[in-house]
């Protein structure tokens, strides 16, 4: 009884033995392989910030950012499954390991890069002064002083129209901004060159024109948790190849009509 004890004992150390080595060596796993060995990546994304990430009339999720995220995943060699979450959680979501990254337009800062790695970047935005077409008078943004310029009071394109002399009038966002300009009840707007571009890939005919843009630029990557530098690699891999070959360029002017990554 006793030799069958110690056997069963001896049989139960070598399970918790080969158990324990096991969990040890799937944690030792870097994030790409885990992402593969299941063959999903979990994507944050709004779903509600059109024409970017959004759902069409028949409810699918689709987007710029969806377009990108699906191509860099088909590279990698998964799948894509999209975890929708308000932008208020985006980062939050992402500590907690509900995704394994973020594709939402999120900006580069100092404060995010010391905590998050960002890709290369996939999008540039930069403010433009927008005037209606049969406006001579406003060709650069020196030209706005004493001119009446839509803009959102918070915002850094605001800043900007108020350093060159504008009388700020304000909006909630860029389309009521785009609503004064047309009825001509401000003479310019200071404002964001994706929403500009969207703007004309949905309305060709708009009677708006952008007469100067500003040298600075906002850009946009996919974000990820710190030390994850296998996946880093491989998704700025496939973002370096989406470009190389074209198909970056054809989903930037699907949406926008345009290059958007300079």
């Amino acid at each position: 009884m006793k030799k069958l004890y110690l056997a069963i004992i001896s049989v139960l150390i070598i399970a918790l033995g080969v158990t324990g080595c096991s969990s040890k060596a799937s944690s030792n796993k870097d994030a790409l392989s885990k992402i593969k060995e299941t063959g999903v990546i979990r994507i944050g994304t709004e779903g509600t910030y059109a024409p970017f990430t959004f759902h069409d009339s028949n409810g699918k999720l689709t987007g710029f950012d969806v377009d990108i995220a699906k191509e860099v995943a088909k590279r990698i060699g998964v799948k894509t499954e999209f975890v929708e979450t308000k932008w208020d959680g985006m980062i939050a979501g992402l500590d907690s390991n509900r995704f394994d990254i973020v594709v939402n337009e999120v900006g580069i800062t100092k404060e995010r890069q010391q905590k998050y790695d960002f890709s290369s970047p996939y999008i540039v935005s930069k403010a433009v002064l927008i005037v209606r077409k049969d406006d001579n008078s406003i060709k650069k943004f020196s030209d706005l002083k004493g001119k009446k310029s839509a803009q959102s009071l918070t915002s850094n394109l605001a800043q900007i129209a108020t350093a060159n002399g504008a009388d700020l009038v304000q909006v909630d966002g860029f389309n009521q901004a785009i609503d004064l300009l047309n009825s001509k009840r401000v003479d310019a707007t200071v404002n964001d060159s994706l929403s500009f571009y969207d703007l004309i890939k949905q309305k060709p005919d708009t009677q708006l024109k952008v007469v100067d843009t500003d040298k600075n630029a906002d850009k946009d990557a996919i974000i990820l948790k710190k030390n994850k530098k296998e996946l880093l690699d491989a998704i700025n891999k496939a973002l370096g190849s989406m470009k190389a070959d074209g198909t970056y360029l054809k989903i930037s002017k699907k949406w926008f009509g345009t290059d958007v990554s300079k």
